[in-house]
């Protein structure tokens, strides 16, 4: 049973800090692109970050550049999301996905992944 399981939200003041991380298991992980995703209440899922299966390079929304940084430790089938300078405007569930085992390069479309965590809600107050 493939499963992806978000940790890490919670609620923090607009100008900290939180460290999502999202463990993997039940399908290989090393060699498959990895991204993070976000829902804000009432809008449609974006994209927030992505990296390769490899973990050479790594891609983010302009919203977030500069402010979040993803990795990933292939020896522990887990994604990170380093999240800095938090605005309100970053408040939302965030999800984890993972693209077929093998494809190394990922997409910012939702359809591209094949599997899904459960999401971890992220709160910024102002």
């Amino acid at each position: 049973q493939v499963q992806l399981v978000e940790s890490g939200g919670g609620l923090v003041q607009a100008g900290g800090s939180l460290n999502l991380s999202c463990a993997t298991s039940g399908r290989p992980f090393r060699g498959s692109a990895m991204a993070w995703f976000r829902q804000p209440r009432g809008k449609d899922r974006e994209f927030v970050a992505s990296i390769t299966g490899s973990g050479v390079a790594t891609y983010y929304a302009n919203s977030v550049k500069g402010r979040f940084t993803i990795s990933r430790a292939n020896a522990k089938s887990t994604v990170y999301l380093q999240m800095n300078s938090l605005k309100p405007e970053d408040t939302a569930v965030y999800y984890c996905a993972a693209r077929p085992v093998g494809l190394q390069y990922p997409t910012t479309a939702t359809y591209d992944y094949e599997n899904w965590g459960q999401g971890t809600q992220v709160t910024v107050s102002s």
